[in-house]
């Protein structure tokens, strides 16, 4: 039975992994975007789809570390 949990929480630390690497690379992509659109509500819209998708990120990574809320 322990291999069977062992085997899971490795599966989902490679998923978590994957998620945050994309999602790294949508905020990088997000970021790189608001300097080349001149509307302004279109930037708005980039500027916080980076912003969510960072967040996501360090949540990912404090998921990661085991850190507990109160001491992020």
């Amino acid at each position: 039975m322990a291999d069977q949990t062992a085997g899971t929480e490795d599966e989902l630390r490679l998923h978590t992994v994957q998620l945050r690497e994309m999602l790294t690379r949508v905020v990088e992509h997000a970021r790189h975007d608001v300097a080349t659109v001149s509307d302004p509500r279109t930037r708005a819209l980039f500027e916080a789809t980076a912003d969510v998708c960072q967040y996501l990120v360090t949540a990912m990574e404090h998921e990661e570390q085991k850190v507990p809320a109160w001491q992020r």
